[in-house]
């Protein structure tokens, strides 16, 4: 029995080595692993290796209780014997494994930019300069005080050199700095050369997009015929628009699909920030700044319209003009009534309405 006991603490210690790494592991795309890892690796099987003698030494065991009955006082003090050898070799690794998650984890979260938190720096392979992160890169590559000729984006996927942020050491792109072993991000994405200590964002590469993405791949899809990725809330109600991110948000002009900010689908289909929408609404204005379609259930509103229109009556020489017009929302053109304060679509009652002719 206490090589049972002994083999289950090995057991769940073999589990807890596991998960202490978990958080490194499962983002290592790279076969060019170094040192931490490999470690972590030689540890784990080192522990297999003993549950395996504790095995075939509870088998000797049994074996030699059958031929020697009268040998229980032995048994006793090698089991004993043992068991102790195995406490020490468990404390050993224990300290050991800590040792590790120390070094991997030193100045987490204690460098990076506005940007990210990381622990490396990146050499841009069109400029040969070393920034803090892409977008450092380009806010000062194309800003107002640079040549326009020579503003211009860094290719992300191009990035070959990286520069460990604790010891200084340059080399190829790699989760585990080569020379000092501390990880430069807990999150590494190795076709977009990205790191990432702060993995609350939950990150993930979408291999439709080509990018790395936040919010966590379970609560996002990725629309082959938009070519981007939306909210689970989306995948049966959006209206589909090819390229529906491959442009610029329409009020502050930056490029959507490799945006850092939360982007929404208006109900034309149309993108556009959030933080945008919301200062349009603070500012009334409701419609799509690149089709006019209204951006949200205008009922109420037109219901105020009627009331103000009926309680403001034209004067005589205009109660019978009539005007042409065509409607933002539905797209017909109809002949109405004219007023002052709004034109009346026929088909589907907005006054989201244009006069077209007099």
């Amino acid at each position: 029995m206490g090589f049972l006991r002994g083999f289950d603490r090995v057991t769940k210690y073999t589990f807890q080595s596991f998960r202490m790494f978990s958080k490194y592991v499962p983002t290592c795309r790279s076969s060019r692993y170094c040192c931490p890892l490999l470690e972590v690796i030689i540890v784990s099987l080192k522990t297999l290796y003993v549950m395996e003698e504790i095995k075939s030494f509870e088998s000797q065991q049994m074996m030699s209780t059958f031929q020697h009955s009268g040998s229980r006082d032995d048994e006793t003090k090698s089991t004993i014997l043992h068991s102790q050898q195995l406490n020490e070799f468990l404390v050993k690794e224990q300290s050991d494994n800590m040792k590790i998650l120390e070094m991997l984890d030193k100045g987490c979260m204690k460098y990076g930019c506005p940007h990210y938190r990381r622990r490396c720096r990146i050499r841009a392979p069109c400029c040969n300069e070393v920034f803090d992160c892409r977008h450092c890169h380009n806010d000062a590559k194309n800003n107002i005080n640079v040549n326009q000729k020579l503003r211009h984006d860094m290719p992300r996927h191009e990035v070959r050199q990286v520069i460990c942020s604790l010891c200084g050491t340059e080399q190829e792109v790699r989760q585990f700095c080569i020379n000092c072993g501390v990880c430069m991000g807990r999150y590494f994405c190795e076709t977009c050369k990205l790191f990432d200590d702060d993995t609350s964002k939950k990150q993930y590469h979408c291999d439709g997009c080509g990018i790395c993405r936040i919010g966590g791949r379970e609560n996002f899809f990725h629309c082959y015929k938009c070519g981007c990725c939306y909210s689970n809330f989306l995948k049966n109600s959006h209206p589909c628009v090819e390229g529906a991110m491959h442009h610029d948000c329409p009020v502050c002009f930056e490029f959507l699909f490799e945006s850092r900010y939360n982007v929404t689908v208006l109900p034309c289909g149309h993108t556009i920030h959030e933080k945008c929408l919301k200062e349009m609404r603070e500012h009334c204005q409701y419609a799509c700044p690149l089709c006019s379609k209204s951006v949200c259930d205008m009922s109420k509103v037109w219901e105020k319209f009627d009331m103000e229109i009926a309680a403001t009556p034209m004067p005589e020489p205009y109660q019978n003009k009539m005007v042409w017009i065509l409607c933002n929302d539905c797209g017909k053109t109809t002949q109405v009534q004219y007023h002052v304060v709004a034109q009346k679509c026929l088909n589907c009652k907005s006054y989201n309405t244009r006069q077209t002719r007099g």
